[in-house]
């Protein structure tokens, strides 16, 4: 016997109050974090200098981070980046001398000692402040524009309405998943940026698809109403939104076990993007648009007086 999930009949626009308010606190969680305890800046924003050191045996990093402020380097931040014998130590401008091109060579040599010589530099990056800032102002830019983008093409595409509950989806979206990043104070670097735009756009294609049934729907259900309309859409769209949603999810968690320190915030914000995009595109983007006042006259299109009888010859 094979179970088909398209037969459901699911009442998911039963619940959008219910959701509206579980979201709603969870946006205000999100923006409490936010306001109150800000980002965890990476290196990409802060400005810096950063050291990838290979080590011959496991060392313990609060070995290492004496080692570092023994010799004036306060305030570095220190990982294992895949094994404990790969470190990344991260050198922040507060309190030190921003313009000292030799800062790298200082912390190296220091650390170097204390192994006996036995130390690899493997990498060495410096980001100056003005770069950092550059950096962050640039990436709120990117996600502004993106989302202005997508009301204007999805109000060309369906109707204004679509749009608004698409970019509120979206708006919905990254708000959850940089809240996520500030309550628990995980580092936001310029990877996680890219996962935050990636999340825009894996949430609009699920949204455009189930907006797109909703529409050619409307135009087949003549006697349903706007609310069945839109709950049948969803449904017949649910084994696609599982399927998708789940095989990336699966990727998704073996790059944040496997891949390493370097993709892990990637990954992460993937997968919290991902399963809020698909709860919002259900949710939140079609719930605002029934709210709007969506209704069937809005889609279908109107025939003009006289259009049914033929032209003269």
């Amino acid at each position: 016997m094979q179970f088909n999930i398209n037969a459901l009949a699911i009442d998911f626009m039963g619940q959008r109050r219910v959701a509206a308010w579980f979201s709603g606190l969870a946006l205000g969680l999100c923006l409490l974090a936010i306001l109150i305890r800000g980002f965890n800046f990476g290196l990409d924003f802060t400005g810096g200098t950063l050291l990838e050191l290979g080590y011959q045996e496991p060392v313990e990093l609060s070995a290492v981070r004496a080692t570092l402020e023994s010799e004036g380097f306060a305030g570095a931040t220190l990982q294992y980046f895949g094994s404990r014998t790969d470190v990344l130590v991260r050198l922040p401008l507060k309190g030190l001398d921003s313009g000292d091109a030799k800062l790298s060579d200082r912390a190296f040599a220091a650390l170097n000692h204390a192994a006996d010589g036995r130390l690899e530099l493997r990498r060495v990056e410096f980001v100056g402040p003005q770069v950092g800032v550059e950096l962050r102002e640039q990436g709120g830019l990117a996600v502004l524009f993106s989302l202005i983008g997508i009301l204007i093409y999805v109000a060309l595409r369906f109707e204004w309405r679509f749009a608004v509950g698409a970019v509120a989806a979206l708006v919905h979206d990254v708000l959850f998943t940089i809240g996520i990043f500030a309550l628990f104070q995980i580092q936001f670097d310029l990877t996680v940026l890219a996962a935050v735009l990636a999340v825009i756009g894996y949430s609009l294609n699920d949204t455009i698809v189930i907006f797109d049934r909703i529409r050619e729907n409307f135009r087949r259900m003549r006697k349903g109403t706007v609310l069945a309309v839109v709950n049948t859409s969803i449904n017949q769209t649910l084994s696609r939104t599982l399927i998708t949603a789940g095989t990336t999810l699966l990727v998704l968690m073996a790059l944040y076990t496997l891949g390493g320190e370097a993709i892990s915030g990637f990954a992460l914000a993937l997968m919290i993007g991902i399963v809020v995009g698909t709860y919002s595109s259900v949710y939140i983007a079609s719930a605002i648009t029934i709210a709007l006042g969506l209704s069937r006259k809005d889609l279908l299109p109107v025939k003009k007086e006289g259009a049914e009888l033929d032209p003269l010859p």
